[in-house]
C-alpha cells in the first residue's frame, strides 16, 4: 500500500445531484463569453505519454492563460463577482441576463465596495473583474509574506493592496470584521467560512465554464469517448469540488457514465487526504511547498462533503515530483506551474502504485486539470 495514496471506495458508487437552485454550465458559459478577452483553453493531447503509460489517452486542460491571466481563477472570480454583487444590489443575475456593466454601474451609484484577500491569483481575478471590467472599488488584504512582484500585480488591475501581519489563515477574520463592518462592503471569497458560504459557490459554479469546454474537447479528441479519469489539484476545495460533483453529477451517470476523481496535493499540506482518513474535515499544520496555490491547511465547508464522497482516491506529491512534472511539460512544448503540474505527477504516482486499483488500462482516458501557468519558484533539491 503505497503512502502516497488514499483510497475512497465507496466513492466509485456515488452520483451527486445538483441542488435547485444550482446554475447550470450552459449559463455560466454563456455569461463568460460576454466577458473581455474570453478564450477557450487548449486540450493538449499526449499519446506518447499515454503510450509509455499504457494508457488509451492522456489529455491535459490548459489553464495557463484565461482571460489573459495565467490561471483558472478568473472563470470563479468573474462569475463570484457578477453574482454576488447584483444579489447584493437585487439584480436579476441568476441567469445572467443582465450586462455585468450594468451591475457596476449601479454598484458605483450605490456606493458598493470589494473586500477580498489572497495569496496571488485569485485577488488579482477578483480584482480583474470587480475593479478595472465593473469600475467598483475592490480593496484586498493580503499575508505579511506575500512578495512585492505580485503586489504589484493585484494592484495594476485597479485594486488597492492591504497588508496584514500574519499568514493567509490570518488574513480571514481581518476581511471579515472589515466587510461586516460596512452594510456597502461586499466580501468576495472563494472558500467557504463560517459566515460567508454564498459567494463561495458561486466561485465553483464559474468552474463549470472549464469542464463543459473539456468535456466537449475529450470527445473531439478521442472520436466519442468520454473521460474515464479525471485528476485535480486540491488547495482549500473549490476547483476539486467543482470537477467531482461533474464527473460524479447523476445526468452525467446516466449519459456517459460516471469517472474515476484523483485530487492531488503536496505532502505538506494534505488536508483533504487527513480528512478522508477521519472521516471529518481536519485542518492540518502547513510547511512551505513549491505547490504554493495549494498550501492550504484546511478545506471549504462546502467543498469538503463533495470531496469526502466523490474523490476515489486523494494522492500527494512531494515538491521534486512536481517540479519534475514541470520540466516534462515544457519538454512537451507546455508551460506550467508547479501547482498544474502536479497533476502529471498524481498520474505518474498512481500508475507506478494502484494502476489496478483504479481501473487503469489501455482503455482509459485520462484528463489532467493544470491550473496554473509558469511562475518562478525556487527549485527543489
Amino acid at each position: 500500500m503505497s503512502p502516497y495514496i488514499h483510497f475512497n471506495p465507496p466513492a466509485q458508487e456515488w452520483a451527486y445531484t445538483a441542488s435547485g437552485n444550482s446554475t447550470p454550465e450552459s449559463t455560466v458559459l454563456a455569461f463568460h463569453r460576454t466577458v473581455p478577452d474570453y478564450n477557450e483553453t487548449a486540450l493538449h493531447n499526449l499519446p506518447e505519454l499515454a503510450k509509455e503509460l499504457g494508457l488509451g489517452h492522456v489529455l491535459l486542460k490548459d489553464e495557463s492563460n484565461r482571460f489573459g491571466l495565467p490561471a483558472f481563477k478568473i472563470l470563479g472570480a468573474s462569475w463570484a463577482v457578477y453574482r454576488g454583487v447584483g444579489d447584493h444590489l437585487g439584480l436579476p443575475v441568476a441567469d445572467g441576463s443582465t450586462p455585468f456593466a450594468a451591475v457596476g454601474a449601479k454598484a458605483r451609484e450605490q456606493g458598493v465596495r470589494i473586500v477580498t484577500l489572497t495569496e496571488g491569483n485569485c485577488g488579482r481575478a477578483v480584482a480583474r473583474m470587480g475593479a478595472r471590467h465593473m469600475g467598483i472599488p475592490t480593496r484586498v488584504l493580503v499575508p505579511k509574506y506575500m512578495d512585492e512582484a505580485t503586489r504589484a500585480k493585484i494592484r495594476s488591475e485597479g485594486a488597492e493592496v492591504v497588508e496584514v501581519d500574519g499568514a493567509y489563515d490570518d488574513v480571514i477574520p481581518v476581511a471579515l470584521k472589515e466587510a461586516n463592518a460596512d452594510p456597502n462592503a461586499l466580501m468576495v471569497l472563494d472558500v467557504s467560512v463560517e459566515g460567508c458560504d454564498e459567494i463561495p459557490k458561486f466561485f465553483v459554479e464559474g468552474y463549470g465554464t472549464m469542464l463543459a469546454e473539456s468535456e466537449r474537447q475529450v470527445l473531439e479528441a478521442t472520436g466519442g469517448k468520454p473521460a474515464s479519469h479525471a485528476i485535480v489539484p486540491v488547495g482549500a476545495g473549490s476547483i476539486a469540488e467543482a470537477v467531482t460533483a461533474h464527473y460524479k453529477a447523476t445526468s452525467r451517470r446516466k449519459e456517459v457514465g460516471a469517472a474515476r476523481v484523483l485530487s492531488v496535493e503536496p505532502t505538506t499540506a494534505a488536508c483533504l487526504v487527513e480528512s478522508l482518513k477521519k472521516g471529518v474535515s481536519t485542518s492540518v499544520q502547513t510547511a512551505d511547498t513549491i505547490m504554493c496555490g495549494m498550501n492550504c491547511g484546511t478545506l471549504s465547508t462546502t467543498a469538503w462533503p463533495v470531496l469526502r464522497d466523490g474523490v476515489d482516491a486523494a494522492v500527494t506529491v512531494e515538491d521534486i515530483e512536481a517540479h519534475d512534472a514541470v520540466k516534462e511539460l515544457e519538454g512537451r512544448g507546455i508551460k506550467a506551474g508547479p501547482c498544474g503540474a502536479a497533476s502529471l505527477a498524481a498520474l505518474r504516482r498512481v500508475c507506478k502504485d494502484a494502476k489496478q486499483e483504479l481501473g487503469l488500462d489501455d482503455t482509459s482516458v485520462v484528463v489532467l486539470y493544470c491550473t496554473e501557468g509558469p511562475r518562478d519558484y525556487v527549485v527543489p533539491s
